[in-house]
């Protein structure tokens, strides 16, 4: 599997009704169809005039057969109104998966019920009830095992090929509150492992535009309140716990990002960042 003049070898190709000006991809937004789940519905969907004027580069059928609509130096409208490490509207520099999926689903009884009125029985299709901050109360249905087989088989190619890819996120991530695809049975953790291996771009990225600050401690300052401690600075959907107010911590590092002064900062056997301005230098740095 490779990518040749921005096409997928030995994968259907069916054209998707919009597709936009050329684009530089940087990241892979991951997606659910929430949709049927019978083969070639999505992809043909996309290929029509869809009053959503939706479009996506790859399609991953449940058994795991890929269908590309958009050449992967296009742009596709797959994520809307979205944000990732401080740069808006994601569909200018990504590329778009949609994985066949019903999405978010009710439960009605040993059922759980899409939007469109489809059920599926708890124990054939082994679906599972869940409720997360991201994605609210739902029932989901687990990612079949080919259908994982064929993403991982794109990703390699995709990063192995686009140089200028640098990472993976969902739908749910980059427009938070918005959208809760994938769903949150998908392993996105392991897949970014696999991918990118155990080094994180995003801290890469942070620890580049930053300096380092290991003299300072700082005061949590909410006036009662609690501070959340994000794994990156952003306020995208990425808190790794809250800080109680008048916590002591010591200062890793210091950045601005997106004109806001952010601090690295161990707490609770962990590093992460805080909004500078909610941090009150408390012991006078020695150095």
């Amino acid at each position: 599997m490779h990518i040749k003049n921005h096409r997928l070898t030995n994968a259907a190709f069916l054209p998707a009704h919009f597709t936009g000006e050329e684009i530089t991809p940087e990241l892979v937004i991951l997606h659910d169809t929430a949709g049927r789940l019978d083969k070639g519905n999505s992809a043909t969907y996309l290929a029509s005039e869809n009053v959503a004027k939706a479009s996506v580069h790859f399609v991953i059928e449940i058994d795991g057969t890929i269908t590309q609509s958009v050449a992967t130096n296009r742009k596709a409208n797959h994520a809307g109104k979205s944000s990732f490490q401080g740069r808006d509207w994601c569909n200018g520099f990504s590329i778009g998966i949609e994985l066949v999926n019903p999405g978010r689903m009710t439960k009605a009884g040993k059922y759980g019920v899409t939007w469109f009125g489809k059920q599926f029985d708890f124990s054939l299709f082994n679906l599972v009830e869940m409720t997360t901050d991201a994605h609210g109360a739902g029932v989901w249905m687990p990612y079949a095992e080919a259908q994982m087989g064929a993403l991982i088989s794109l990703l390699d190619a995709l990063f192995r090929d686009i140089k200028t890819l640098k990472d993976i996120t969902t739908h749910w991530y980059v427009s938070p509150g918005r959208k809760v695809d994938t769903n949150p049975l998908f392993p996105l953790d392991d897949v970014r492992a696999r991918i990118l291996g155990p080094d994180d771009p995003a801290d890469a990225i942070a620890d580049e535009a930053s300096k380092p600050n290991t003299n300072d401690m700082v005061e949590i300052d909410t006036r009662g309140g609690a501070l959340n401690m994000r794994r990156w600075p952003s306020f995208e959907n990425n808190i790794l716990t809250a800080i109680p107010d008048g916590t002591v911590v010591p200062v890793l590092r210091t950045g601005a990002f997106a004109g806001r002064d952010w601090h690295c900062v161990f707490y609770d056997g962990t590093e992460g960042w805080i909004v500078a301005s909610y941090a009150a230098p408390t012991i006078i740095s020695t150095h």
